[in-house]
């Protein structure tokens, strides 16, 4: 496979940076494309000598799209935001981008092209962020038929921004809330359900769609193989840490006025370059979304289809939310003494 050629756009991206590591073990040569290769360094060890190559691109542009899937075998894209920022919106990036790729895939003869949506992803969707995932989904579609589509749940793994971000809050804060429209500690008070599903298993699972041509053209959910509400999440982000913090229950309006707020001066502050107050902790589509979880439907085939077992939480998390665990607790265990 060494004569073997994928590009990866979002390569140095969290999910990206799994993939391309499976698919250098697997002989691959990949062609990462980002719009700064500086922040895609880290993974040229990920290979063999030349075996690992940058290129610098953005979706947004079609000229620099179809240079990176010049004499490529095969595509993946991976490129997405959970928030709009100036030009970095939802329809530049999850539709026009992803039409671009497919276009350019399509007018190169790539034989294989993996497109990452999301779980949730729905044209009647209340959410933005899911309409437009949906509506990447059709562009990709008509642009190239056979593409594969994997829709993965809530990400988890060292890097992750869902478990390390509760573990910050736990680490900072007296109390570990969360948003429910019952009443909280009643029979469905725990808030939305998740489905999270581990990075290597997605990794994967994409790499066995780019091998494997009985995957052509179809989609694939990609979950984990249990249902947490929130608070069953945030009772492993307090075991974990070692913290004992209070988990409450709030109603989604105490999320939703705040990130309304916050929206509204973001916009105000990105008017004057380069102010800038950073990612937001959540978005009105987030609230959105937050309030809808993110549970597979159970219609479309998921990581079985891929011979993968998925990997529950239970078991990764604990290797890097100890991070989070207070100084004493750490050097306590530590010094524990070792049976035998």
């Amino acid at each position: 496979m060494a004569d073997k050629l994928i590009t990866v756009f979002g390569g140095s991206g969290f999910i990206g940076s799994h993939l391309v590591r499976h698919l250098a073990a697997q002989g691959w040569r990949v062609r990462i494309a980002v719009r700064d290769i500086r922040k895609a360094l880290f993974l040229k060890p990920a290979g063999d000598l030349g075996q690992i190559s940058l290129i610098p691109v953005s979706i947004t542009d079609p000229a620099g799209v179809a240079a990176a899937v010049q004499g490529a075998d095969a595509v993946v894209n991976l490129v997405g935001v959970l928030y709009e920022s100036k030009k970095r919106t939802f329809e530049a990036l999850h539709e026009k981008g992803a039409e671009n790729v497919a276009r350019a895939a399509m007018a190169a003869g790539v034989r294989r092209l993996v497109h990452v949506s999301a779980l949730g992803a729905n044209a009647n969707s209340p959410s933005a962020y899911a309409r437009s995932k949906a509506a990447g989904e059709r562009a990709v579609a008509v642009a190239f038929p056979s593409a594969t589509i994997m829709r993965p749940s809530v990400v988890f793994g060292a890097e992750d921004g869902f478990f390390n971000r509760f573990g910050a809050v736990a680490q900072k804060m007296p109390v570990l809330p969360y948003f429910t429209d019952a009443i909280p500690h009643t029979p469905g008070g725990g808030g939305a359900s998740f489905q999270p599903v581990y990075a290597s298993d997605v990794a994967t699972a994409i790499a066995a769609a780019v091998n494997d041509p009985h995957h052509l053209g179809k989609t694939y959910e990609l979950v984990g193989p249990r249902v947490y509400d929130m608070r069953a999440i945030l009772d492993i982000v307090n075991r974990e840490t070692m913290r004992r913090r209070p988990i409450i229950g709030l109603p989604y309006l105490a999320a939703d006025i705040p990130a309304r707020l916050f929206n509204v001066l973001r916009t105000l502050v990105e008017k004057i370059p380069p102010v800038s107050l950073g990612a937001p902790f959540l978005t009105p589509d987030q609230v959105v979304q937050l309030r809808l979880g993110n549970v597979a439907t159970g219609v479309l085939p998921g990581l079985e289809a891929f011979g993968i077992a998925p990997t529950a939480a239970e078991v990764v998390v604990p290797t890097y939310l100890k991070r989070f665990r207070p100084i004493q607790q750490t050097k306590r265990l530590r010094l524990q003494p070792r049976n035998g």
